[in-house]
């Protein structure tokens, strides 16, 4: 069956620019049967937004971005089932050995209900701003990703790559998930990067929203997973389906029209963004209620 997620982006418009009301919001998600929330990531921004790679960029500079592991905390709080998860975290900007344990309480205070989205982002600025080089930044979400996982199930715990050394460390508390937290990568689909998702993740989410041109990127995923020995069904992907907008809005039955064909393309999971769809939280319960449907449709 396929999932359905809900990105927070954006919501506390409806607050007067408060974010702390966001956790009624995830209440409300999970009571209506929503299966994901997650959340957006930028550290800092810097002025030039012309390298955005998907067109002009959504938000403006004083728009604030909130810190991702920090509210996904505060949601653990106030709900019990949903998952918590981002779209996408910037690994390289958070030190491996920090991120794994950020990521393990987060784990442990949700009971086990985190699947992280991870990438590298797409502004050299913001590493330039953290102190992080922005060469390098794939092989060092790789290093992170092992280091993760290596503290996540061994003490003491030896590590030697280009980015991160340690030896006989050790690293409390551990997920509460035994398997570990499964990891989602935020990369675009070229060879080597199908072959690190093959390699190093549990689920993929794309920036494609076309039907017919992502089937063949996840059917090539697909063949990776398998030369790795792996399941594909056992691997999630994650994908928004592309605004379609009447009378100069967003439509959300127009938009989730194109679900049908992403599920047949390999989506197994189907993301929204309720600020799009919604005036204001009054909107939130019945925007759920019709996106669950798209599970028996």
């Amino acid at each position: 069956m396929t999932q359905i997620a809900i990105g927070l982006y954006g919501a506390q418009q409806w607050f007067g620019g408060e974010f702390a009301p966001v956790g009624e919001l995830a209440r409300v998600a999970e009571e209506q049967g929503v299966d994901a929330i997650s959340l957006t990531d930028h550290v800092v921004m810097g002025e030039n937004l012309q390298n955005y790679p998907y067109g002009p960029f959504p938000a403006p500079l004083d728009f604030p971005w909130f810190e991702p592991l920090t509210v996904l905390a505060m949601l653990a709080g106030v709900t019990q089932r949903i998952r918590l998860s981002t779209g996408v975290l910037i690994a390289p900007l958070r030190p491996a050995v920090l991120l794994a344990k950020q990521l393990a309480t987060l784990d442990v205070l949700s009971r086990g209900r985190v699947s992280i989205g991870l990438g590298v982002g797409w502004q050299k600025e913001e590493y330039d701003a953290s102190g992080i080089p922005w060469e390098g930044r794939y092989t060092r979400l790789e290093e992170q990703i092992q280091v993760c996982r290596l503290l996540w199930s061994q003490a003491p715990a030896d590590f030697s790559g280009s980015t991160v050394q340690f030896r006989r460390i050790h690293a409390w508390p551990r997920p509460q998930q035994p398997q570990g937290i499964p990891i989602w990568l935020g990369l675009a689909p070229s060879e080597r990067n199908i072959e690190r998702m093959a390699r190093y993740a549990d689920g993929w989410i794309p920036m494609e929203q076309d039907p017919q041109r992502l089937a063949p990127m996840i059917a090539a995923l697909h063949a990776a997973l398998r030369r790795h020995g792996r399941d594909p069904a056992q691997f999630t992907v994650r994908v928004v389906p592309r605004f379609v907008f009447s009378a100069g809005a967003p439509d959300l039955e127009a938009t989730l029209a194109a679900v049908p064909d992403l599920v047949r393309a390999g989506a197994t999971m189907i993301e929204l963004f309720p600020s799009a769809f919604c005036r204001g939280a009054d909107d939130f319960p019945a925007f759920c209620r019709r996106f669950a449907q798209i599970r028996g449709e």
